[in-house]
């Protein structure tokens, strides 16, 4: 899948499953919050933090997955084409 496919196929998901994008900035406050799970695990499992029981159970990948909806969710409500400022960034 392309980055651009993504796009679409997150925008499709949006209109027949969800009810809408919410707005950028509580898109904005949900990407932290899932850039933050995406750290606990980092500082827990790979870092000099030890890893507590009840996070045991996270998977890296599902977090790292939530991250990338999002901010492919606010990509989408903003007209940002990711792939095409992903190829204009290097």
């Amino acid at each position: 899948m392309t980055i651009t496919q993504a796009q679409q196929s997150v925008d499709n998901w949006i209109k027949t499953h969800g009810v809408r994008y919410f707005n950028e900035l509580t898109n904005m406050a949900m990407l932290t919050e899932e850039v933050g799970e995406v750290a606990r695990i980092m500082a827990r499992r790979y870092g000099e933090q030890s890893e507590k029981e009840s996070d045991k159970a996270k998977v890296l990948d599902d977090e790292l997955a939530d991250v990338l909806f999002v901010l492919i969710c606010i990509a989408n409500q903003t007209g940002v084409n990711l792939e095409e400022a992903l190829k204009k960034s290097r």
